[in-house]
């Protein structure tokens, strides 16, 4: 039987992310998001909200751009999986976190705080494009309509 581990959601940022660096120099960064699913009470008739609080963690690139870009209250959609971790704390008692390991990230919302103009209006924020900058022209000369031969279907 087939198995899956995958999480979506979309929310805002508690407080503003904490990047740490391992050892081996790779980024980790610890954000906590809050998801609110609201309804109205059938009994009452009054809107009712219940706000559920994640602790997510993401790695290496993601990580710097998360800790770059992201603020507290920005909103935020991202994929990953649930993971359990085991640590020692300072007692020696084995502690167990459960937290969404985020694989993939969108930023959503308008720019405020992210160093852009506020009516940009928008998703994303993430301006560093170098890593998908499209690759430069090969210097090929401009077709001409010599080119283009005989072949026409008219």
């Amino acid at each position: 039987m087939a198995s899956l581990n995958k999480v979506i959601l979309i929310g805002n940022l508690g407080a503003d992310p904490d990047t740490r660096y391992t050892a081996s120099g790779d980024a980790v960064c610890n954000i906590r998001l809050a998801t609110t699913e609201s309804w109205k009470d059938k009994n009452s008739g009054e809107k009712r909200e219940m706000t559920e609080w994640h602790r997510v963690v993401f790695y290496r690139k993601l990580a710097e751009i998360a800790g770059q870009y992201l603020k507290k209250g920005s909103q935020v959609y991202l994929e990953g999986r649930i993971k359990t971790r085991k640590w020692t704390d300072k007692e020696g008692q084995d502690r167990y976190t459960t937290e969404i390991e985020a694989t993939e990230m969108q930023m959503l919302g308008g720019r405020q705080g992210m160093g852009g103009p506020a009516s940009s209006g928008g998703g994303g924020g993430y301006d560093d494009q170098a890593d998908y900058a499209p690759a430069p022209p090969k210097n090929r000369p401009k077709p001409s309509f010599d080119d283009l031969g005989d072949d026409i279907p008219f």
